[in-house]
């Protein structure tokens, strides 16, 4: 039988590294994007000086801000887990599922970089 790896090779986590690298510079810019969507940092326009009398149109307002703030908090948490994988690959212990003690699949880390678990440990949670 053939013996178990433990961890990845340095090339692996190399690769991994770049592939969070760009996931990381296109979530920031997402988050920045919903940031000054919610903060209207990007608006050039007299909607906060012009009276409105739309209450329809306040009520959209509040609840799209709404939502950009919810998916600015999910995109930042996403951002923390990318930079905490990050850690990981330093470490040397990326792709190590924390439940089982055994390598994450790369098929599935290519698609989620930032698991911390193989697909058997999180469905035993459930």
């Amino acid at each position: 039988m053939a013996e178990e790896r433990k961890r990845y090779s340095d090339a692996e986590l190399a690769e991994f590294r770049e592939l969070i690298l760009k996931k990381l510079e296109t979530a920031r810019a997402d988050y920045e994007l919903l940031r000054s969507t919610i903060t209207h940092t990007a608006d050039n326009d007299t909607e906060d000086t012009s009276p409105t009398f739309k209450v329809l149109e306040e009520g959209a307002t509040t609840l799209s801000k709404e939502e950009s703030g919810r998916l600015a908090a999910h995109q930042m948490k996403f951002i923390r887990n990318l930079e905490m994988a990050l850690v990981r690959i330093e470490n040397k212990t990326y792709g190590i599922c924390k439940t089982t003690g055994r390598l994450i699949p790369k098929e599935r880390l290519m698609k989620v970089p930032h698991a911390t678990e193989c697909i058997e440990a999180k469905e035993g949670r459930r």
